[in-house]
């Protein structure tokens, strides 16, 4: 299954701060569809993608929705940064 949905990017600053983006909820809804391929925590394993760069990751639950982790090597490599808004690529990987 693949989505593709715009978002803006956001950073958490907890005590392991990270940056996501939130994946809309029509697209959630889509997602929950697919939770056989969920483990640990809910969290689901996709390939995402934003402009040329793809890794793959899981999506995490927050706040009934999911957000999608941004490694350091992404925002790089897109010159990314919190408050921008991307297009993000999604393909749910079947852990089955």
């Amino acid at each position: 299954m693949d989505l593709q949905f715009s978002g803006d990017i956001w950073h958490w600053r907890g005590p392991a701060p990270w940056y996501f983006v939130t994946v809309p909820e029509p697209e959630c809804v889509t997602l929950r569809s697919w939770s056989y391929a969920s483990y640990g925590w809910g969290m689901i394993p996709v390939v995402a993608r934003i402009g040329q760069t793809e890794w793959e990751t899981s999506l995490w639950p927050k706040d009934g929705r999911y957000v999608v982790p941004l490694k350091a090597h992404v925002r790089k490599a897109e010159q990314l940064d919190e408050g921008v808004t991307v297009a993000v690529r999604l393909a749910v990987r079947d852990q089955g």
